[in-house]
């Protein structure tokens, strides 16, 4: 499955929707990918990570700098 992560990207502010940052994993579930991004960014501020649907998947592929980050 994919999962896109909202992050800010410094746990020292204070979190603004402007500020909001994604990036894309795949992992087994919501657990294990939440767990994956705590462990490989110690200094990020996950806001959310949220499941694609394939509909979601598609239209998120049509953006030509889409990439799913490995750690």
């Amino acid at each position: 499955m994919v999962f896109k992560v909202y992050y800010q990207d410094s746990m020292d502010k204070n979190p603004k929707r402007e500020f909001t940052q994604s990036f894309y994993v795949e992992a087994d579930n919501h657990a294990d990918a939440y767990a994956m991004v705590q462990k490989n960014n110690k200094n990020y501020n996950i806001e959310t990570v949220e499941e694609l649907s394939d509909a979601a998947l598609v239209y998120e592929q049509a953006d030509p700098e889409f990439s799913i980050t490995t750690f």
